[in-house]
């Protein structure tokens, strides 16, 4: 796996990369970072030239302050491609990094060839986001800073299962809980940003070719047919089963559904 800082607008961003041939880009959930995508890059090289970055204040890329906006996360990808000397590419989103996908395909359509959204987290309304998101923060342990705490496996499935692989190992907590380390006070930046974004109106004005991954058992699975009807050029996957971070547990089911759809 390789690795790599490239300096843009909001500091230096972190990326690992891999593989060879036409170039995909994932984009991470929050507040986690690239490293959750390292079986789906190995599963994905021998057909494509993968590339995954840290956004700016999450997992090794620089920290910035203030509000960074999804139009903010998207416009560093693009700068991140100039620098790789990469064209167009092919996007996968997950959960949060949903957002940032649609605005790439929407804002930068020139450099945009596909887009796959996993587990779109679709909100009917403001009010509903609202009531989805307070108890979603309340539940990380904090200490008397706001500097996020680890958490055991015990702790996870209790309080946030919906968000967690269906079949959640040690090895994807020391993950998690590293990423949580690494974005410190930062954490809930991407989650901000997404409670000011017009997505209703983005995913009305998605042109490119989309296909959306559902998790059996995520949370907002149950939004899926509102996406749908808002995502006119799509097609979609529920994989049985399936629950948050659908690569993890579900990599080959998951790095299939990609390259078939990209063809």
């Amino acid at each position: 796996m390789e690795r790599g800082l490239i300096k843009t607008s909001m500091g230096y961003i972190h990326y690992r990369a891999t593989g060879q041939g036409k170039p995909i880009i994932l984009l991470h959930p929050l507040p986690r970072s690239s490293v959750m995508f390292i079986e789906l890059m190995e599963a994905l090289r021998e057909r494509r030239r993968v590339f995954a970055p840290d956004y700016p204040s999450y997992g090794m890329s620089d920290h910035v302050s203030g509000h960074p906006t999804i139009g903010d996360y998207a416009r560093v990808v693009t700068e991140l491609m100039d620098a790789l000397g990469v064209e167009r590419a092919d996007i996968y989103g997950d959960t949060v990094g949903t957002y940032v996908a649609v605005e790439l395909a929407n804002a930068y359509p020139n450099r945009v060839e596909k887009i796959i959204l996993a587990n779109l987290p679709y909100y009917p309304t403001k009010e509903y986001m609202k009531e989805r998101h307070t108890p979603f923060k309340a539940q990380y342990r904090t200490d008397s800073t706001g500097f996020p705490q680890t958490r055991t496996m015990e702790e996870i499935l209790e309080k946030d299962a919906g968000h967690t692989p269906m079949n959640s190992t040690q090895s994807w907590l020391d993950r998690d809980n590293v990423s949580l380390i690494e974005t410190g006070r930062d954490m809930w930046q991407a989650l901000d940003a997404i409670t000011v974004y017009d997505f209703h109106g983005n995913l009305d004005r998605l042109q490119v070719p989309t296909l959306l991954i559902w998790g059996e058992h995520f949370p907002y699975t149950q939004h899926r047919e509102h996406a749908k009807r808002r995502v006119k050029n799509s097609r979609e996957l529920v994989i049985k089963g399936g629950r948050f971070l659908l690569p993890v547990d579900h990599t080959d089911e998951v790095a299939q559904a990609i390259l078939t759809f990209l063809g």
